[in-house]
């Protein structure tokens, strides 16, 4: 079978080397991948991830027999709706589904309607009245932009300033575009956050291991927000207890939720949790695998990728076993010096050779006209080791990023620190 990802980065990195496992795929192809992928598929490198007439088309001439849609821009657009109209079965919901993502006032309003426990809430069209009702908001409080914003569109307002600030770029500014026409004021939730990735056919849901995202760009979690410094798995603070609160509370009533409003979601559906003193509470939805968390989830999965790929789409996960690996995996992400704002590109990369344990997935790099590595990105690499503690895994993973090379790299040095200590605590 010939199978095809779309998507450009690390998280996509990850997918095809784990579906590169598949003995049953005889083509592989990543539109458009990067210049890092290319030992691990075929890139496609003129067809962008949002160009869904050119992905439909290749699709028909490279008999394309199952289609992963990975980003959330093509899921948004309804690259999904658009393969599947022609007979390429996805990984991935359709369009309509995807808004559960694409729509934070959707997602609110989904988790109203339905009891499924989030902070409170209001959302505002009117910039003078969004202003109006923020200075009556207890600080630290939370902006959100409606619509997807690259994993940019959430500000923490410590102030007043800061929140009208927000209000003021993302309504008047147009900083995300129509994006943020419509915003989403937040009650600010404390305790600690947990990613849980999930596998779903529409009824039945699979979490995958939990995981545990570093978002700032420096260490103790100071500096800008960042789309992942770094990843731990699994999340020392999800224990049995809170994931059967989880799935009692939270992930069923969503996937129920969903089917009942005519939206039935099929793929991955990332939860974003809050393990607040008043119990578990989403703090957002995601469409897709997360990036750097599909870094660390996907090679602790023993199973076949593509076997459970395609469970989702024909609805038969119930019978299909998802197996995971014992032990534990962290990703240290490199990223270029500057990064989430001001950074140069076009610094070779040299990479060592990888161990058993050892995956380098490719953010950001592209390939120079004599065929050298170059980074292109602002998060240029991911160094990811498993090991049988968390704390071997971490040790493992520094040793794989400080063994790899290009000039203004950076990376935090602190990922998984909180997790082993909340592991001493317990």
């Amino acid at each position: 079978m010939n199978v095809m990802v779309i998507g450009g980065g690390g998280r996509e990195h990850a997918i095809v080397r784990k579906l590169k496992e598949s003995p049953r795929i005889d083509t592989l192809y990543v539109l458009p991948g990067n210049g890092g992928m290319d030992g691990d598929a075929v890139c496609v490198p003129e067809i962008g991830a949002k160009d869904i007439p050119a992905i439909v088309d290749f699709a028909k001439s490279h008999a394309i027999g199952y289609a992963v849609v990975a980003p959330d821009d093509p899921l948004a657009l309804g690259a999904v709706d658009a393969l599947s109209a022609i007979g390429v079965p996805c990984f991935g919901p359709n369009a309509a589904a995807a808004r559960i993502e694409s729509s934070k006032v959707f997602a609110k309003d989904l988790m109203k309607k339905y009891g499924i426990p989030t902070a409170a809430y209001e959302v505002f069209t009117d910039l003078e009245a969004a202003l109006s009702y923020v200075e009556t908001c207890p600080l630290p409080t939370v902006i959100k932009a409606d619509g997807l914003a690259l994993g940019k569109g959430v500000i923490i307002a410590e102030t007043l300033e800061e929140a009208k600030e927000a209000l003021r770029s993302m309504m008047a500014d147009k900083v995300f575009g129509d994006s943020g026409s419509r915003v989403v004021i937040e009650e600010f939730l404390t305790g600690p956050e947990v990613s849980v990735l999930s596998f779903t056919d529409g009824e039945t849901v699979v979490p995958m291991v939990s995981s545990m995202d570093h978002k700032r760009a420096l260490d103790h979690d100071q500096g800008l927000n960042t789309g992942g410094m770094g990843t731990v798995a699994p999340n020392p603070y999800y224990t049995a207890e809170v994931a059967q609160v989880c799935m009692d509370t939270i992930f069923l009533p969503t996937i129920r939720a969903m089917k009942a409003e005519g939206k039935p979601f099929k793929g991955c559906l990332y939860f974003g949790l809050m393990l607040t003193p008043k119990g578990p509470k989403v703090i957002e939805y995601n469409c897709r695998f997360g990036d750097p968390e599909t870094q660390v989830v996907l090679p602790l999965l023993e199973s076949d990728l593509l076997t459970v790929m395609e469970a989702t789409t024909n609805g038969t996960l119930a019978e299909t076993p998802v197996k995971w690996k014992a032990g534990h995996a962290c990703c240290v992400v490199l990223a270029s010096k500057g990064y989430p704002s001001h950074y140069d590109k076009g610094f070779p990369i040299t990479l060592p050779e990888t161990g058993e344990n050892e995956e380098i997935y490719i953010a950001g790099a592209k390939r120079a006209e004599d065929g050298a590595l170059v980074t292109n990105g602002g998060r240029v690499l991911g160094a990811v080791a498993t090991a049988d503690t968390l704390a071997q895994a971490i040790d493992a993973a520094y040793a794989l990023a400080h063994r790899i090379h290009f000039d203004n790299a950076y990376c935090r040095a602190d990922i998984g620190q909180r997790a082993l200590k909340a592991m001493e605590e317990r």
